[in-house]
């Protein structure tokens, strides 16, 4: 059987492509314990080691008050500090998901992240059958294409088996936008707030969802209706409930670690955002106490502050939420010109992030209008921006080279090129497109 038969056969039905799906991961799962038992060079992800090691503190307080919940109703409940794990900063509620990773299985967690990656592709192939694909076509050979580009996305699957919980995230988001599309705005609120308090970027969804809800007026008047104040409310309320529960658990640790923390967070590790540099020039370092520094200039404070990179990403995320978000049939649409520029102009950007906007991409691509040529041109400028980025950061990671100013300047060609891609899908995109 040749290659292109197979490939054919996998394609031909959506059953045969989730068949697929599942046995590439359940076999990824399995090799990486084969092969992190015998390599130095692990196949699991870090984070994976740090979730578990979170959840171990959780079910396992003490000895004494070294690992015990800080909150108020800490020593009700018995937990330990999932915070005790240095550099865990996510919720509670992960560490609690992949506790079985103690008690049943180390690769628990990985089956969970890798049925989310299922799940999620099958409320993709749904949303394309009933909200996205116009009936005219052949929508279930479509949407089964469309499906297959995240169920089949050696990054998807190649991430969730090395144990990130990014799927996880995905699967909230999706419902949210399931609930959207399907006019059932309270569960999209209330999934809304799961997402947030899973994660604080899907916020800026909420502006895309108040636009959609808005009253067709002119003016501030059309966002102020019974149905915004509803979601708004809905949204909000699930949000506060899950993080005070946390914090009544967990206290002081849970808020700092999972929100405060990424505020103020100061990464001179370099990563594709150009912003990297700045703040590797600038970082505090253990010296600075022995010699006299000239104070800094309020303008310079301003520059370095770590919060001043969200005034053009919160701008362009928000605003294009508002614009494109106008009809509950352009969300998705909307959701994924947010992410990609959230994720651009984050002040740290790494390829996890490109999960963000990729699990939107098969929602948004049946209405983009573009020439064979425009397409090509477009995945190869994405592409080739990321290589450049990534020969040059490899002279670093790997060799040593100081090459911090070239890396630099590969960072701002990265957010040149993703930003022109963006404009050509906003170009293409068919704004007249109705629900079916």
């Amino acid at each position: 059987m040749t290659v292109s038969s197979i490939i054919t056969t996998t394609l031909s039905s959506f059953r045969n492509v989730l068949i697929f799906s599942v046995v590439i991961r359940v076999a990824l799962i399995l090799y990486s314990e084969w092969h992190d038992a015998r390599s130095l060079v692990k196949y699991t992800d870090i984070d994976y080691r740090v979730f578990t090691d979170a959840a171990q503190f959780l079910l396992h307080p003490g000895p004494g008050d070294e690992n015990t919940a800080r909150g108020p109703l800490g020593h009700v409940f018995n937990f330990g500090d999932p915070y005790s794990r240095e550099t865990y900063r996510y919720t509670p509620l992960l560490a609690l998901i992949v506790s079985p990773n103690d008690w049943l299985h180390a690769s628990f967690g990985k089956y969970l992240f890798a049925a989310c990656d299922i799940i999620n592709g099958i409320l993709l192939y749904n949303l394309l059958i009933s909200s996205v694909l116009s009936k005219a076509h052949n929508v279930a050979k479509y949407a089964t294409l469309y499906s297959a580009l995240h169920l089949l996305n050696p990054m998807v699957f190649s991430i969730s088996t090395r144990g990130s919980s990014e799927s996880v995230l995905s699967l909230f988001v999706l419902l949210t936008l399931y609930g959207a599309l399907k006019n059932r705005w309270d569960l999209a609120a209330i999934m809304l707030g799961v997402s947030v308090h899973w994660k604080i970027y899907p916020a800026i969804y909420g502006f895309a969802c108040i636009s959609a809800l808005a009253s067709g007026g002119s003016g501030l008047g059309q966002f102020v209706n019974w149905r915004i104040v509803r979601f708004g409310s809905l949204s909000v309320s699930t949000f506060v409930l899950l993080s005070g529960f946390c914090y009544l658990i967990w206290g002081y640790p849970f808020l700092y670690e999972s929100y405060l923390y990424h505020l103020h967070r100061l990464d001179h590790r370099h990563n594709f955002s150009p912003s990297f540099y700045l703040t590797y020039l600038t970082y505090p370092n253990i010296h600075e106490g022995a010699f006299q520094v000239d104070p800094l200039s309020p303008w310079t404070r301003v520059l370095q502050s770590p919060l001043t990179s969200f005034v053009p990403q919160m701008t362009l995320a928000i605003g294009t939420g508002l614009v494109f978000g106008r009809s509950e049939t352009h969300l998705p649409f909307a959701w994924f010109v947010q992410t990609v520029l959230f994720v651009v102009f984050n002040k740290v950007c790494t390829s996890q992030y490109f999960l963000w906007y990729l699990l939107l991409l098969p929602l948004v691509l049946p209405h983009i209008t573009m020439s064979r040529t425009k397409a090509v041109v477009c995945v190869a400028v994405w592409v080739s921006v990321q290589a450049l980025w990534l020969s040059e950061a490899c002279k670093l990671e790997f060799l040593g080279s100081n090459v911090f100013h070239g890396l630099w300047v590969r960072g701002l060609l990265y957010v040149v090129g993703n930003c022109w891609v963006v404009v050509q899908l906003m170009e293409s995109y068919d704004l007249e497109v109705q629900k079916t």
